[in-house]
């Protein structure tokens, strides 16, 4: 998922957007968020009082503490280049990249697809 972030990148945007957009999420799959030591994520307790999602930081300069994102990150510079303007770009825009990013097979997930993945588990917290 990737999330807009309309004029600015204040604790309080961050916060309220990720709130809104993991609310797509089925509640059963929504347990913890894992974020760096960024100010943006500064309003973290409220976010938690808000959704009930726990959330937990890095540490300092370990990226490989989230490898996953630090990959997808990588990849979304190939339709997002460092240093670009991205005011003009909608949550739609965002939501069709993210589909087309969750339908590439990932070696960490044995060469299946993230939506594949989630699927499963989807289909495995349902009762």
């Amino acid at each position: 998922m990737l999330v807009h972030l309309p004029g600015n990148r204040r604790a309080e945007t961050v916060r309220n957007a990720i709130a809104r957009k993991i609310q797509r999420l089925p509640q059963a799959l929504v347990r913890t968020l894992t974020w760096d030591q960024g100010s943006e994520m500064g309003q973290h307790a409220q976010f938690t009082i808000d959704t009930g999602i726990e959330v937990y930081f890095c540490d300092p300069h370990s990226p490989w503490q989230r490898g996953t994102v630090e990959n997808t990150n990588r990849l979304l510079r190939q339709y997002f280049p460092r240093g670009a303007d991205y005011s003009p770009l909608s949550e739609q825009d965002l939501d069709l990249v993210a589909d087309e990013l969750n339908q590439r097979p990932r070696k960490t997930h044995h060469y299946r697809t993230p939506t594949e993945v989630l699927n499963d588990l989807i289909v495995a917290t349902t009762p």
